[in-house]
């Protein structure tokens, strides 16, 4: 790909260079999108509004605009005196007389919180206008959870505990007015009484998404008075532990059939790989009181009767005894005041299970490492950092009640045993090479105490690369490797860890090289991404039933075919890992894996768990997604429960539900890494309600997209990438037309609005991320290994993660404010940057910027940067001197090093994941793009900006232009009583089709 003529602005104008590259063409449909003011002025100059860095002459034409009115406060971006500025902020709120101002000079933009949206308190009524049309009240966070950064004073106040800013009945009337000026209608008009959230209709045509709204908490969970027995704050299950599509749920499977949406649980059962980074309430007197009939546990929603000596089941209407030491604390033989018990203030408990609740005792952590020895793996530093890794993290290993137990196989053509006694400190090793029925050359001292053999098995990680440093063997027989691991370990259970970069050859399981570049894109493409040898899917459900669980850990510059390996965690509850192109030579790759897997190894994993949902009686779980062994309808069983994953479960609706309100409730019963049984508890409430816009106005888009990344998985396994690209875009189309069908008036002609829920706006760009995603784009270019890899992803990340998976965080860091890349004064925590849309029109050619999507981050740097923005961030000279590709950012020492440290910091928390309440051991690899640099880096780069068009797919404007043609061509055959639709597209069937 040719470069761009000097001076010329490459993404400055999409109607130009832009479209010669094939970002950002030219619109077919017509339909305009969100645009930035140009990055440049004539002839791929800095605009007159940009200020020169660092004395250089600034230029004497006027920036255009006018100045901000007398006695408003001063822009918060750029400058010289405070703030070391690259650029002037530019601003594209409003037009006219308000060009180029900032949100708070903006008149327009007067009381608004996060994401524009208006403030709706009596004084702010009059200013109750948004330039680029209406929008809906503000997104709060509930009982505290996901409250938006910065959000505060007045528009804060007005945020109903997590939904749509409340409207009180004194203001009823100003806001009335408000709503029909600005053609913003609340479905059914505003009712003075609101049981539940108010849903708000927009036109997707004029408003564009706020990338901000991601980021803001579910609809509000409104539930009936005195609903639970507490005034607690955590009597609902927060958001990030579990969540609903649908936080208000029909009463009839009728309604849910009609409403075209999803009804399912997104379910994390832990946020952090260690406990004491978020603790829950703990029930330590092993006393559980569990209804007779459907074995729910007792919970904030429960009922007493009978003067408190007897309890109603929340879930089947049972009523239970209490037991008789549940007012009673054994410990200092004394009352218990009975309401300040955790089970019946908290959502999320976790109790220390009696004995009747083990089937066995308690088992121990057990790792065993089945180790790649074979030609590549040793040459590629695979061997020695995995070992040296192990080495330095044995202290982190969960080994607080001295049961850990380590074993150790070498693989290449023959499996290599590691026995270490008790009495000696070094180890001897057993070499077997009967593959087709491999055995334990010894009984003992191959799964050995890491407590009682310390000096041993640190001699032996010592002597390992030595050891093969020499072998010319390129086999693996990892398969039988595998068998042998489990037959060593099956008595007891536990995690078998895999490390290779061969792909297996000899043996059980083994496999052949069948990528083939010539299917690549086309529809037989789905075949290689299933598995290839049926072993793996058996061996995982073997060794399921034996409490052990498989994570693979795949490391190669060839085939390695991830499809058919992935199998093994899929069914055991462990995860695959994927490192592409690794090699220990280059630093970032060896550090990048060392501290990845030093932090799965100190996880505080849960052993032989087994996860159950129940709910009210009318709802039944039916369908579950994630990696786990469905042992029975309902009973998903892990030998290892990891720490860094998501589930799905899919709700249905069998009988009608009389009650004004549900519950659903998850049970993980498990072991702890420290031989403690436990019971964690997480229990959820719903209101239920028989009006459709009450069930689009809770709608969940993070939820929703959650579950249908789940399904397009599925689809693409079982049918192929093109139905699944498909599938969702014919999903999305069902959803606009029912809404436009049921809750809005009918509009036809040219003017016709493409009408969709405010708190759902996010679900087309989110859908086209997906469609987008290098797990299901169309693409002739990308390999089996690193779709497949990104498949097991979309199937597992947590919620928070798996969004910006999807829809990546883009931030701007040459003119970012004064406090970004510093310590918050209240919370201590980094300031993040505003993030951005995910446009090239937001690429400046003079500007610094942050893409991050969790697994890899890009640092672009313009062409036309400025030689004193280089030197801050990279200490050189100027952009030519910038090396691309992945790399480490310097830490710059002496005066004028604080704008290094800033960035580095953004980077850093941008990789945090503590702050997204999830626990993930990724830590994303960082390249640095230049605008006029490596091109095939920096289309990497911009395959993430999502609403760009490119050669394989449509932009966000066109999208919107093809979903508008599609509702609006089916609105016009139903337009007459006497039209019928035939050939409607096919989509997923859930449980409400």
């Amino acid at each position: 790909m040719a470069s761009p003529p000097p001076g010329a602005a490459p993404y400055g104008n999409p109607n130009q260079h832009a479209y010669q590259q094939g970002y950002a063409q030219p619109d077919p449909h017509g339909q305009q999108q969100q645009q930035s003011p140009p990055a440049t002025g004539g002839h791929g100059q800095a605009p007159p509004y940009v200020k020169q860095a660092y004395g250089q002459p600034a230029p004497t034409q006027q920036a255009s605009g006018p100045l901000p009115p007398p006695g408003s406060a001063p822009a918060p971006h750029g400058g010289r005196g405070k703030r070391r500025g690259y650029a002037e902020e530019q601003y594209d709120f409003g037009a006219g007389a308000n060009a180029g101002l900032s949100p708070a000079q903006n008149p327009l933009y007067a009381g608004q919180s996060m994401g524009g949206y208006p403030n709706t308190s009596e004084q702010q009524q009059s200013q109750f206008v948004s330039p680029m049309g209406s929008a809906p009240p503000a997104m709060g966070a509930q009982g505290g959870y996901g409250m938006p950064q910065g959000m505060s004073g007045a528009g804060a106040g007005n945020i109903a505990a997590g939904g749509y800013e409340s409207v009180g009945a004194s203001g009823m009337g100003g806001v009335t007015q408000s709503f029909g000026q600005m053609g913003l209608t609340p479905a059914g008009g505003i009712q003075k009484v609101q049981s539940l959230n108010t849903l708000f209709t927009i036109d997707l045509m004029q408003q564009p998404f706020n990338v901000a709204e991601l980021e803001i908490a579910p609809p509000e969970i409104i539930l009936p008075p005195n609903a639970s027995l507490t005034t607690s704050p955590n009597a609902n299950c927060p958001p990030q532990y579990m969540r609903s599509t649908i936080n208000a749920v029909p009463t009839a499977h009728g309604l849910l059939k009609k409403s075209k949406l999803p009804f399912a649980l997104i379910i994390q059962p832990y946020t952090s790989l260690h406990d004491a980074e978020d603790p829950v309430p703990l029930v330590s007197d092993t006393v559980i009181s569990r209804c007779r009939r459907c074995r729910s546990y007792i919970n904030p929603y429960v009922t007493f009767l009978d003067h408190g000596h007897r309890w109603r089941c929340n879930m089947c209407n049972l009523s239970n005894d209490i037991p008789q030491a549940f007012d009673w604390d054994q410990a200092a033989q004394k009352n218990l005041d009975r309401w300040q018990r955790p089970e019946l203030n908290s959502s999320v408990v976790e109790f220390i299970a009696p004995q009747e609740y083990m089937v066995r005792p308690p088992q121990p952590l057990v790792y065993l490492f089945l180790l790649d020895v074979s030609y590549s793996a040793v040459q590629c530093g695979l061997l020695a950092t995995a070992a040296r890794t192990i080495l330095e993290s044995l202290d982190r290993i969960p080994n607080a009640d001295r049961r850990t137990r380590l074993g150790f196989i070498c693989v290449d053509s023959s499996l290599h045993y590691f026995a270490i006694p008790r009495d000696s400190s070094e180890p001897s090793m057993l070499v077997v090479s009967d593959l087709d029925e491999p055995f334990l050359p010894i009984p003992g001292d191959l799964l050995v105490p890491l407590a009682e053999c310390r000096e041993g098995i640190e001699n032996l990680l010592g002597k390992l690369q030595d050891m093969f440093q020499n072998s010319q063997n390129g086999s693996s027989c990892m398969g039988s490797a595998l068998q042998a691991g489990h037959k060593l370990i099956s008595a007891i259970g536990g995690k078998i860890i895999v490390l290779t970069a061969t792909l297996p050859s000899l043996g059980a399981g083994k496999l052949e090289n069948r990528e083939d570049k010539k299917l690549l894109g086309t529809s037989k493409e789905s075949s290689l991404l299933q598995t290839a040898n049926s072993f793996y899917k058996s061996f995982a459900v073997e060794c399921s039933k034996n409490q052990v669980s498989v994570d693979m850990f795949l490391f190669s510059n060839s085939y390695q075919d991830v499809a058919s390996l992935s199998n093994l965690p899929r069914y055991t509850g462990g995860q695959t890992y994927f490192y592409p192109g690794w090699n220990a030579t280059r630093s970032e790759d060896a550090i990048k894996f060392a501290r990845e897997f030093s932090d799965h190894l100190s996880a505080e994993i849960a052993l032989e768990a087994v996860m159950r949902v129940r709910a009210t009686t009318g709802l039944r779980m039916q369908t579950f997604y994630g990696n786990f062994f469905n042992r029975s309808s309902d009973l998903c069983a892990f030998p290892a429960f990891p720490r860094d994953q998501g589930y799905v479960v899919e709700v249905a609706i069998d009988e009608p539900l009389g009650k004004q309100f549900v519950c659903m409730q998850t049970a993980v019963l498990h072991t702890t890494c420290n031989g403690e049984r436990r019971i964690r508890v997480m229990t959820l409430a719903l209101p239920t309600t028989q009006n459709l816009s009450d069930v689009y106005a809770s709608a969940d888009q993070v939820a929703i997209t959650m579950y249908f990344s789940h399904k397009a998985v599925e689809k693409t396994l079982s049918s192929g990438l093109e139905q699944a690209r498909e599938a969702l875009q014919a999903k999305l189309i069902e959803l606009l037309i029912t809404f436009k069908k049921e809750l809005t008036i009918s509009h036809l002609g040219a003017a016709t609005p493409l009408s969709f829920a405010a708190n759902l706006r996010g679900l087309v760009i989110l859908f086209l991320g997906l469609m987008k995603h290098v797990g299901l784009r169309k693409s002739a270019q990308i390999p089996t290994d690193l779709r497949s890899a990104a498949l097991c992803l979309l199937s597992t990340l947590p919620a928070p993660m798996l969004i910006q998976y999807i829809h990546p965080k883009f931030y701007s860091l040459h003119d970012m404010p004064d406090s970004c890349g510093l310590p918050d004064p209240t919370t201590g925590e980094i300031i993040l940057p505003p993030a951005m849309s995910l446009s090239s029109e937001r690429l400046a050619p003079f500007g610094c910027y942050l893409i991050d999507d969790t697994q890899v981050q890009f640092l672009w740097i313009g062409p036309q940067a400025v030689p004193q923005l280089v030197q801050d961030v990279f200490g050189l000279p100027g952009v030519e001197h910038v090396k691309v590709g992945k790399t480490t950012l310097p830490h710059l020492e002496g005066p004028g090093s604080e704008f290094n440290e800033r960035v580095r910091a953004v980077v850093e928390k941008s990789r945090d994941h503590k702050s997204k309440k999830v626990g993930s051991i990724t830590v994303p690899h960082l390249y640095v793009v230049r605008g006029d640099g490596e091109p095939s880096l920096r289309l990497w780069a911009q395959t993430m900006l999502i609403e760009d068009r490119t050669d394989q797919g449509v932009s966000l404007g066109q999208f919107l232009a093809q979903l508008k043609e599609k509702v609006y061509n089916f609105s016009s055959l139903f337009a007459h009583p006497y039209n019928q639709v035939t050939n409607l597209p096919v989509i997923f069937q859930v449980n409400n089709s």
